[in-house]
């Protein structure tokens, strides 16, 4: 049985077609028209409704290229449901190669919006409005922040059968135990019935090629796990047993100073391993920085300058330590041998 057509913005997509659907949102400066891309991708057949967004931070530049790349794929001529997929939500942040909007604000704390707002307030109103309340599922993409790197891995409610499922299917190393800030679009969509995903990985402008591997791949794979796509053999796929911490949280510097790091993502450290050094840049003093549990690196600051109280390695706390790290090793080689298939 064909599923109906469907609208947005005015504009009416059957069964089987693919749009893209140019959402208005505030001009520009030089009272250029400006308009957040909606890729649609209506199936024939019945089936979830599950939307993909980038750049809600707009220096957050791998999410913009899973987008593009999840989009080109032919197999989505033949899906079930409905795919949404929003390469840019913070236009303006990605055209000044800035994670903030042009007023400083974090658009990650504005969810759902409202109309006659902020700036902010207004585009999260437009992308939570248009899009975001139609669906079932979601999945937002990131990166790290400030000159940091994340180990591609997963956020969001793990205590939900339905979004564990989700995250499992993904194929993601690790995963965070994670609600979602106030504000945040994952908090909002939650609350508003959607199964949340956020796909952290990488650093902030900078393309790189293993954490969008792992980000096509794992949108794919939830659509085949949600009955979207077509499954393919798990012989090629090869699929992780993935592991949930109990808990995170940052190393942060005691002094300020030249950071050298001794350590990588992915590494299990142990209570009073030796993490890095920081050195004041006079050469009078150096401190060792060490670490207050034993943990895996899932995060580490990129920038060698740093203040005291800087975040510069985030740990996370696992049931089994040596199990996680190992599935770190797994997946670096798995994406190292894929092909590209998704």
């Amino acid at each position: 049985m064909a599923q109906a057509s469907i609208e947005l913005a005015g504009q009416v997509i059957a069964p089987g077609q693919k749009a893209t659907v140019l959402l208005p949102v505030a001009e520009t400066y030089l009272r250029q028209d400006a308009r957040m891309p909606v890729h649609v991708f209506h199936g024939r057949r019945p089936g979830p409704r599950l939307f993909v967004c980038a750049a809600i931070h707009g220096d957050e530049l791998n999410g913009i290229e899973v987008v593009r790349r999840l989009t080109s794929l032919k197999r989505l001529s033949s899906m079930a449901g409905t795919l949404f997929a929003v390469p840019v939500v913070n236009l303006y942040g990605f055209m000044g190669n800035s994670r903030y909007l042009p007023d400083r604000r974090d658009l990650n704390r504005f969810f759902p919006g409202a109309k006659g707002g902020s700036l902010a307030s207004e585009l999260a109103q437009v992308l939570f409005k248009n899009v975001v309340s139609y669906c079932d599922y979601g999945i937002d993409l990131h990166t790290g922040s400030n000159h940091r790197r994340n180990l591609p891995h997963l956020r969001g409610d793990m205590s939900d059968p339905e979004v564990l499922a989700m995250a499992r299917a993904f194929g993601a190393p690790l995963a965070l135990e994670s609600p979602g800030a106030k504000g945040s679009l994952r908090g909002a969509a939650v609350a508003k019935g959607v199964k949340m995903l956020t796909y952290e990985a990488g650093e902030a402008l900078r393309l790189d090629e293993v954490s969008i591997k792992a980000g096509v791949r794992g949108l794919t794979s939830v659509m085949e796990h949600l009955g979207m796509l077509s499954t393919r053999k798990r012989s090629v796929r090869s699929s992780l047993t993935m592991q949930v911490a109990l808990n995170s949280s940052w190393v942060r510097a005691t002094m300020s100073g030249l950071l050298q790091s001794r350590v990588k993502l992915g590494q299990l450290v142990s209570k009073d391993q030796i993490l890095g050094f920081i050195h004041d840049p006079f050469g009078t003093q150096s401190l060792e920085l060490t670490s207050p549990r034993q943990g895996v690196v899932i995060g580490l600051q990129s920038l060698p300058s740093v203040y005291k109280g800087d975040a510069l390695v985030h740990l996370g706390s696992f049931e089994a330590p040596a199990k996680a790290e190992a599935l770190v090793d797994e997946f670096s080689e798995l994406m190292n041998q894929d092909s590209g298939l998704a």
